[in-house]
């Protein structure tokens, strides 16, 4: 099996889409992470992420109804497809495997 190596912004965007289920779109992936790491980042880097994973094939994306609140417009959900999820737990492995009996030094 080939190592589908992940950037660390690709990993945060998979773990916050995985963590917001069902309600994975841009806004609710961008909220998670401002809520879970408290790291703020732009939506439209997210928009740009989450294109480059489905043309990986480590997302799905589909389009939701259009929404009165949203003046007409749909929002386009996403999904962690089974690629996606084998990247992300290589990612774990490897990053696990790098950190197992290494103590950094402190000067």
């Amino acid at each position: 099996m080939g190592r589908n190596f992940l950037g660390e912004f690709e990993q945060i965007v998979l773990l916050a889409m995985a963590r917001a289920r069902d309600e994975a779109y841009a806004v609710s992936i961008y909220d998670e992470i401002l809520r879970t790491i408290g790291r703020s980042v732009s939506i439209p880097a997210v928009y740009v992420t989450l294109s480059r994973l489905e043309k990986k094939g480590f997302v799905r994306s589909w389009m939701g109804e259009p929404s009165p609140t949203r003046g007409g417009r749909a929002k386009r959900y996403f999904k962690l497809a089974g690629k996606g999820r084998e990247a992300l737990e290589q990612s774990r492995v490897v990053l696990d495997q790098l950190w197992d009996g290494l103590k950094l030094e402190t000067k």
